[in-house]
């Protein structure tokens, strides 16, 4: 069993092209067993963003806390604490935060990504 908070996991810097003042945490990952998805949260500072990327898999968010928007099918679209957003497979998308910054848990699969740092992934 793992039972973690949120606010208890160290977060560490993203350092990849294209990436502005996001930090992440694994909240659950293959480290804990974890067969199937990996839990991340991540933070994005005021005006930061992840790159703008697409990959062969899905990906489900919840945004915890501040605000932004979401590049999807092209355009980009408000997101604030309390929205969900599916990301569906191999759709450009982007994180972007606002005066606020933005918090989300994102939602993987585990042998897609084993707890790496791929922001808005």
């Amino acid at each position: 069993m793992v039972i973690r908070n949120i606010h208890d996991v160290q977060d560490k810097p993203v350092d990849m092209a294209g990436v502005r003042g996001v930090s992440m945490a694994v909240m659950v990952g293959r480290e804990d067993g974890a067969p199937n998805f990996a839990l991340r949260s991540f933070r994005v500072e005021p005006g930061g963003n992840s790159p703008r990327h697409s990959h062969d898999y899905e990906h489900e968010v919840f945004v915890v806390e501040g605000g932004g928007t979401v590049l999807l099918e092209g355009r980009e679209n408000p997101i604030r604490a309390g929205d969900v957003v599916y990301v569906p497979a191999d759709e450009e998308h982007q994180f972007k935060a606002g005066e606020r910054g933005l918090r989300f848990l994102c939602l993987v699969p585990v042998t897609r990504n084993c707890g790496e740092p791929t922001p808005g992934s």
